[in-house]
């Protein structure tokens, strides 16, 4: 900041707070482990206070090894890898490994509540500084040398305050984003079920004589679906490429997903895909096993894997229908139902159990008509999920924003009659100095 707000004062992380960090007792020594004491890592800072622990260490390992204890109230932040910048406060005495350093609050100049909504604040300028080697990776002199701007004492309480009551908002608002996708999720297998029991063009048949056809999918391909081959695959580029699994998983085909074997395969090969084929995931886990996608890539571009069977739809069957059909509930149950396999081994379903899975079949026009209705619907779902997307984005960088505005000074008015930071700093400043010096022993906190 160019002028800091009155009675603010510049200052470093290691003047507020005491640091410390963790340790971690060792393994081969029994007697360190499954005590009283709580023993945290850094990847359990997932909360504002921390508790309990996966782990407990023993008075004898305090004693006996680099880990510490800190008290209740300090404020840990994660040092390294993908855990950086997470910050907890202590909710109990506990001993912490070496992944994370721990600071305790100067009493009388900040409060642990304001410390940890700062150190929220400073995620992303810790994890700047932590770039350059394998992994992001920040030390307790980073820390203790991190500048911040701090306000006075009163004013610490007032942000801490304005914060949480507005991201308790934003917690409030993110919560019901993140329950949209699960909604949309359900209202497509919705659609699909209605699509593929005729309910979804219901009122479309009044007035008409048509009628559905209960049948099964060998009445509706073309010829009896086939495996396909998958050779060894191959770590360079070559010219032959075969889908992997993934390339269908989600129930639309992805082109991305695929491997390069370093064979041959004859141009007049069923292995081929063309444009219309319907593919099948003949093996996987029980909940994919059955799972289709149609294939709308270029022709003779790829082959497919022997997990997958091809199959495609006759003249009087639209191909986006039947992919509808496959895709319904009580089919996709029906082939976890008929899937066989020992404990240990990947669920499949045989070529006869593919064949027998229930179609019903109307008219090619109500074909028509509940493709129509079932993209018109799905288009929605995605126009919807698309713009979920976007406010979930926009309220992750909200958090952050608020959190900007309160550490500039913008989110609550300065109060005249606050004792300034300067002032607590220079009182804690001569305490130090007037105190005497006195050796700190590595097991200090």
């Amino acid at each position: 900041m160019s002028e800091l707000p009155e009675g603010w004062a510049e200052t470093t992380l290691g003047e507020v707070a005491n640091w410390g960090s963790g340790g971690t007792p060792s393994r081969s020594e029994p007697s360190f482990y499954g005590g009283t004491i709580p023993w945290i890592k850094s990847g359990e800072l997932n909360s504002r206070y921390v508790t309990t622990t996966e782990e407990f260490i023993t008075e004898a390992a305090i004693k006996n090894s680099s880990a510490k204890l800190f008290p209740a109230g300090s404020v840990a932040i994660a040092m390294y890898g993908a855990t950086i910048g997470k910050t907890s406060i202590l909710g109990v005495d506990a001993s912490t490994n070496q992944a994370c350093a721990v600071g305790a609050p100067v009493e009388g100049v900040i409060g642990k509540e304001f410390l940890y909504r700062l150190l929220q604040s400073e995620k992303e300028a810790f994890i700047e500084k932590g770039k350059g080697g394998a992994q992001p990776n920040i030390s307790q002199a980073v820390i203790k040398a991190h500048g911040i701007y701090l306000p006075p004492q009163a004013e610490q309480i007032r942000i801490a305050q304005k914060l949480d009551e507005l991201l308790a908002k934003v917690n409030t608002l993110k919560t019901r984003i993140d329950s949209i996708p699960t909604v949309l999720k359900k209202f497509r297998r919705s659609v699909i079920a209605s699509a593929a029991s005729g309910r979804l063009t219901e009122e479309w048949r009044q007035g008409k004589s048509v009628d559905w056809i209960a049948t099964t999918l060998a009445d509706v391909i073309e010829k009896k679906p086939r495996n396909g081959y998958s050779p060894k695959t191959a770590i360079y580029k070559t010219t032959t490429k075969t889908l992997s699994l993934s390339a269908t998983t989600a129930g639309v085909f992805k082109g991305e997903c695929f491997k390069y074997i370093d064979e041959e395969i004859s141009s007049e090969s069923y292995l081929w895909l063309k444009p219309g084929d319907i593919l099948i995931q003949r093996a996987n886990t029980l909940e994919y096993v059955g799972v289709s996608a149609i294939y709308d890539g270029e022709p003779n571009k790829y082959i497919y894997p022997d997990l997958m069977m091809k199959c495609r739809a006759k003249d009087n069957v639209l191909t986006k229908y039947l992919h509808i059909c496959l895709s319904s509930h009580d089919t996709r149950k029906y082939f976890r139902d008929n899937a066989t396999g020992t404990a240990g081994n990947m669920p499949k379903i045989n070529q006869q159990t593919v064949m027998n899975a229930p179609i019903f079949l109307p008219s090619l026009q109500e074909q028509t008509e509940i493709v129509r209705r079932v993209e018109q619907l799905f288009a929605f779902a995605d126009q919807l999920e698309a713009k979920v997307a976007s406010a979930k984005n926009r309220i992750d960088h909200l958090a952050q924003s608020i959190l900007a505005k309160a550490f500039r000074g913008e989110l609550v008015p300065q109060d005249p009659n606050d004792e300034p930071a300067s002032v607590l700093l220079e009182r804690i400043k001569a305490q130090r100095t007037a105190e005497p010096k006195t050796s700190r022993t590595r097991k200090s906190a």
